[in-house]
């Protein structure tokens, strides 16, 4: 290597024996750098693959000499080499990474010349996802701030056609009358959309609970889950429910102080049963999960919930079917299933998270590469 090869037909003049024996001595699935001189100086690292180096014993005591150097810094390198693979396998293990430390890679002398730094692209990757959760706050913030604003401005100007020389605690005072009387005036004209406006407020509003309830901050819910549970509630829970308390009362038209009871045992088993059900099944359509994962999980959840509503409605629905008229009794309803949705919500959607949390970490490191 010190000098050219004169021709191809005569020997070798100076070759490294010890060089030689180790690159034929390498697996091939190492590709080892190796010293290229030129002139004298070292100028380049050059990855070779398997070569066929045929061994051929040099008398010349320079070339020995130079052999015995570079053997020496061969050594060390695979040294070098083996101390970056076990740092590699270790932060494959431990984090999921398959990027090499940084310090790993100045360990090879790549880091000075080009080599790819990758601390500085991890904490930029870092500064994004930051970015990206602060713009996520702003957005629901701004999704509250607006939904609030809204219906608090206009449940108080629903007389402002009538405001003309009133105060300010007259429109207070009247404001929730007549907002009573518009929503009997809506029951009497279009009572299923009604019914489904308030159902999808209130699932809407109890997932954003649960959430929080979970531990989440104030503004950093999941918008997807909770616009997922208020067009379950809009779709389904309104209409349902309004054609359900006109079929149970069918179904029981007494008016006897035993009626009542029946009427919540009937609501807590076959009603709660099946809306339940209802209930997890959209949602994992909604999640777009296969049918055997959401069959498989409302069966390990179906009880649960079940007599978890029974803590709750047995005493609600006393109300319900004592007290409260057929056409009103969903808006008392809605307003108990503040609560009882935070329940279903976190026990329809805690399966599904979790595995969604589970999924990277399950990831194999053939896969990664």
């Amino acid at each position: 290597m010190a000098t050219a090869l004169h021709s191809v037909t005569s020997p070798p003049r100076r070759f490294l024996p010890s060089l030689a024996r180790f690159a034929i001595s390498k697996p091939k699935s190492l590709h080892l750098p190796l010293l290229r001189r030129r002139g004298g100086g070292v100028v380049a690292l050059v990855t070779t693959d398997d070569a066929d180096v045929i061994p051929v014993q040099s008398t010349d005591s320079t070339d020995q000499q130079d052999g015995g150097v570079l053997s020496a810094m061969v050594a060390h390198m695979e040294e070098q080499m083996d101390e970056v693979q076990l740092q590699g396998a270790i932060i494959i293990n431990e984090g999921g990474s398959t990027s090499t430390s940084a310090s790993a890679t100045q360990q090879l002398g790549l880091a000075g010349g080009g080599g790819l730094s990758t601390s500085g692209s991890g904490s930029s990757i870092e500064g994004g996802e930051e970015m990206g959760k602060m713009a996520d706050r702003a957005i629901n913030a701004a999704i509250v701030l607006a939904a609030g604003t809204f219906a608090v401005t206009k449940l108080l100007t629903i007389d402002h056609d009538y405001w003309h020389g009133w105060t300010i605690f007259e429109i207070v005072k009247y404001a929730p009358l007549h907002n009573w009387t518009a929503y009997e005036e809506a029951l009497k004209t279009n009572p299923v959309l009604a019914k489904m406006m308030i159902s999808g407020i209130v699932y809407s509003i109890g997932d954003w609970i649960a959430q929080c309830y979970e531990g989440k901050p104030l503004f950093d819910f999941d918008r997807t889950r909770m616009f997922r549970s208020g067009i379950v509630g809009f779709a389904l829970h309104g209409s349902l429910s309004h054609y359900y308390y006109h079929f149970c009362e069918a179904l029981f038209p007494y008016d006897d102080w035993w009626v009542v009871p029946v009427k919540v045992a009937f609501d807590q088993t076959a009603w709660s049963a099946l809306w339940n059900s209802i209930y997890f099944l959209v949602l994992g359509l909604l999640r777009f999960e296969s049918p055997v994962t959401t069959f498989t999980e409302l069966r390990a959840t179906f009880w649960p919930m079940l007599t978890a509503g029974w803590k709750l409605w047995p005493f609600a629905h006393l109300i319900t079917y004592g007290v409260i008229p057929v056409e009103q009794r969903l808006l008392w309803v809605d307003c108990v299933e503040l609560i009882w949705v935070t329940i279903l919500s976190t026990l329809s959607n805690e399966k599904s998270e979790a595995r969604n949390l589970d999924a990277p970490s399950s990831t194999s490191p053939k896969e990664l590469n």
